[in-house]
């Protein structure tokens, strides 16, 4: 029987785990990039012997996106952040970090009350039955669950750092709950060298399984056969037409409608997508003026900084690489350089003598969709296919039921994989059995 041919458009690392997945279920797979580099928003650039990630990464060790690695052959290597350095911010000041049972007792971020609200909390949070929570605005949950305005802004700031979402009006309590629930079962992980070596692993997996990978190489459409409602193929930016029984689409919502623009479904998708911003300082410092200051979580505004170099390889001996940023969404949609320059003053104060390299971005897209309460949550993204066009599937982070961020990418690439691959072996097995 003929392989599948598959047309993958897009090199992110999803878009690359589904070629790659896909290739190796015999699928005859090219992946169309429109950049001369893969990776996406995975990408590492490197400046001055430091590794500048796209903003703060991490991989969840409970996650799909491990799990979907690990099935490539894919094994990360890094650090898991340790627990010692790590602070709160409030006012403006340092303070301890609850991270466990001693550090809750000793902080004074909490009252006394608020402590033992937050310990029952933790206590039960992996008990916690997320599902019938997905149309509750994270918020809401917080307000009927917490009693004490000093629980709510610790949970909070732990719910913003595990999503990377500030706006807890709209996110979902069932996606924000699972994803805490992820983040606290095993921590994360801070990778080697940045996630341009996940990148190169995976696309190396993917060419060793047979797919072909094109860089610039720009998809203006999705052609569909008579009627619209089977794809044809795919139509590059010189109107050549490559031919596909399948076509993946792997980018945001606006990416998807434009490629398919007479679609009317995929267009009114578009329209409410409501993608995840963050404000980000990246500093490559030559020395910590602070070894002991490692990390900070804002309690009374959505901050976060971290020397990831001090859990993987990213700096020169000697040197910090540091992510500084202030998550977006809902009414605060803006941030300035000082003001993340203020929260490394809090957590490394003389570190302006230190910096090699800088980079600030104001507004870098964090994921294309945020899993909303209006929507019912992780249940109510779209699938993986698109119902009224055969053969057409995308895969994104704001796509399937499972997971945020890196893992709902890979897990829909996953379950692509396993619309495709496993629907064809269903076929060949009725077409033994006639």
């Amino acid at each position: 029987m003929q392989a599948t041919k598959v047309a993958v458009v897009g090199g992110g690392l999803g878009g690359l785990s589904a070629a790659a997945l896909l290739a190796r279920g015999g699928c005859e797979v090219t992946l169309y990039e429109r950049s001369k580099h893969l990776g996406g928003r995975a990408r590492t650039t490197e400046v001055e012997g430091f590794r500048f990630n796209l903003g703060p990464h991490a991989l969840y060790r409970a996650g799909a996106a491990l799990r979907v690695l690990e099935r490539l052959g894919v094994r990360p290597t890094g650090g898991i952040p340790n627990q010692a350095g790590a602070h709160a911010l409030l006012g403006g000041r340092l303070h301890t970090l609850p991270r466990g049972a001693v550090t809750l007792m000793t902080t004074d971020v909490l009252s006394l009350a608020g402590k033992l609200e937050v310990a029952k909390l933790l206590a039960g949070l992996a008990r916690i039955d997320t599902q019938p929570l997905g149309a509750l605005s994270m918020r809401e949950w917080l307000e009927t669950r917490l009693t004490r305005k000093d629980s709510r802004a610790l949970v909070a700031a732990l719910i913003r750092v595990s999503t990377y979402c500030a706006d807890l009006e709209a996110l979902s309590a069932g996606a924000a709950l699972k994803q805490l629930q992820c983040a606290t079962a095993a921590n994360v992980l801070y990778v080697d060298g940045g996630w341009s070596t996940l990148v190169d692993a995976v696309a190396q997996r993917g060419r060793e399984a047979g797919a072909r990978l094109e860089l610039s190489a720009r998809v203006e459409g999705v052609v569909l056969q008579a009627g619209g409602q089977r794809v044809e193929g795919v139509r590059l930016a010189d109107g050549t037409v490559h031919r596909a029984d399948a076509v993946v689409l792997a980018g945001s919502p606006a990416d998807v409608a434009a490629l398919v623009p007479e679609d009317a479904v995929l267009a009114r998708e578009a329209r409410e997508a409501v993608p995840v911003h963050a404000a980000t300082l990246e500093l490559g410092l030559s020395a910590l003026p602070r070894p002991d200051a490692l990390f900070a979580l804002g309690l009374d505004g959505p901050w976060y900084a971290s020397v990831h170099s001090a859990s993987a390889k990213l700096a020169p001996e000697g040197g910090a690489m540091v992510h500084v940023a202030k998550y977006l969404g809902g009414t605060d949609t803006d941030a300035s350089e000082a003001q993340l320059e203020a929260v490394m003053d809090a957590l490394q104060p003389g570190w302006r003598e230190k910096v090699v390299a800088r980079r600030f971005r104001p507004s870098l897209t964090v994921s294309a969709g945020l899993p909303r309460a209006a929507n019912g949550g992780l249940s109510g993204r779209p699938t993986v296919s698109v119902p009224h066009v055969g053969g057409l599937y995308r895969v994104g982070d704001w796509v399937g039921e499972e997971g945020m961020l890196a893992d709902a990418s890979l897990a829909s690439a996953e379950a692509v994989e396993q619309a495709l691959v496993q629907g064809n072996a269903a076929s060949q097995r009725r077409a033994a059995g006639a």
